[in-house]
């Protein structure tokens, strides 16, 4: 037998013994957004595989990490409607926003209860949110989750995707779903570019134990170096998301304990009584990213694979759960016409719906950085009478308050709390 017929029959051979997997939708990446995706539409009667490169035990380890997500209103519906919500053990709600720019007394307020009983969101454990997505998802007859696990190839033709895994097994499917995170792989292979740039500032987390109770009341402190965040969790205690510039950054993460403590409590104040540290502190850079286009050949950017966004705001995974939430409905919709779920008709209403929204958050969030952090005594005084003059004026404050529920906009069903 020649070389080329014994290479051909080696080949044809090794395709036998492989297994072949046939999926509606292939989603790489099983983390707050890549898994709300999948639970959405497989719930409404799609094939669907998850790949996650980590192992899944780890992600939803019982030792608290002291990372946290403030899950708005809208987002919580999404949860809500996937039948999600119901597993997370622990969310404390957040019933007042407070905003103030440095020592003014001049402040924003926003209360819940102008609005209707419903909180503005709730603040809950990443690892509670990870634990309540795979035990919904355990439910899901159509969802199958490999992890941990990675692709080695990805081809995407017209008439469909196929994708190679680390285990030699092979995936068809007509549509993937990029939720591999910030640095993509997949938006890279597919030559999406994004625009953007670094703050040089870096976000400083870490889990406060104080002695007095938060109420529900959420800070957002305005600092000339940057934004100070202190976010009502269960119990007496709070979340702080402290940004400083870079290098400055880096100095309070190298203190010990005793002397980023003091640095924390002089930021901080002494509103809620003696305070502690507790946990570890973590710290990232700030940056903004956006992709060029959220869609190509039967692919579609959900998330950090789309878009970053400064934390001023408190939006991030929100955002990432608007995503979520439109392509599943113009997915599950199509699905239900008999069209092609992969098609280019399909992924362009999910751009179209998608991008746009993105853009004007990301440039809402990038302008309030930067007009926060001028100190020009002029630029300070402008702020500071805009804040106490829409806290004065009930339509305006409103509609500011709708924003921080995340009901403003177009939006998809499930956000709505409707099923799809």
């Amino acid at each position: 037998m020649g070389d080329k017929q014994s290479g051909e029959f080696i080949r044809m051979a090794e395709m036998m013994t492989e297994k072949s997997i046939n999926v509606d939708v292939l989603v790489v990446g099983g983390g707050l957004n890549g898994l709300p995706f999948a639970i959405a539409v497989a719930s409404a009667g799609l094939d669907v595989l998850v790949l996650e490169k980590e192992e899944p035990t780890h992600l939803v380890d019982t030792e608290f990490d002291g990372r946290v997500s403030a899950i708005a209103h809208a987002s919580r519906n999404l949860l809500r409607s996937c039948d999600v919500w119901k597993h997370v053990k622990a969310k404390e709600p957040m019933l007042d926003i407070r905003i103030t720019d440095g020592p003014s007394k001049f402040f924003l307020h926003y209360d819940h209860s102008q609005l209707g009983d419903e909180p503005f969101g709730h603040m809950v454990e990443n690892r509670h949110l990870r634990e309540a997505l795979y035990a919904r998802a355990a439910e899901i007859s159509t969802l199958t989750i490999k992890a941990p696990t990675e692709y080695t190839d990805i081809t995407r033709e017209n008439s469909g995707v196929t994708a190679r895994l680390a285990s030699g097994e092979t995936v068809t499917t007509r549509l993937v779903v990029a939720a591999d995170g910030r640095n993509s792989p997949i938006r890279q292979q597919a030559g999406i570019k994004t625009v953007g740039w670094s703050y040089d500032q870096m976000g400083i987390v870490c889990t406060i134990v104080h002695e007095k109770p938060h109420h529900g009341v959420a800070q957002e402190r305005f600092l000339k170096p940057g934004p100070f965040a202190i976010l009502p969790m269960t119990g007496n205690r709070s979340s702080l998301v402290w940004t400083e510039p870079t290098e400055r950054a880096k100095v309070i993460m190298a203190l010990p304990d005793a002397d980023f403590h003091r640095e924390m409590a002089t930021r901080f104040g002494d509103y809620l009584g003696d305070l502690k540290v507790a946990g570890p502190r973590w710290s990232y850079p700030l940056t903004l990213h956006q992709a060029e286009r959220y869609a190509d050949l039967r692919l579609a950017l959900i998330g950090d694979a789309a878009h970053g966004m400064h934390p001023i705001a408190g939006q991030g995974l929100n955002l990432g759960l608007r995503d979520v939430a439109a392509l599943a409905e113009v997915v599950i919709d199509a699905a239900r016409l008999g069209q092609d779920i992969g098609g280019a008709t399909v992924l362009e209403d999910y751009q179209r719906w998608r991008r746009f929204d993105s853009i004007v958050l990301l440039a809402i969030t990038d302008g309030l950085n930067r007009l926060f952090t001028n100190d020009i005594p002029p630029v300070r005084l402008a702020r500071d009478l805009g804040l106490a003059a829409v806290n004065k004026m009930p339509k305006l404050k409103g509609f500011f308050m709708e924003h921080a529920r995340g009901t403003v906009g177009k939006m998809p069903r499930l956000l709505r709390g409707e099923a799809l």
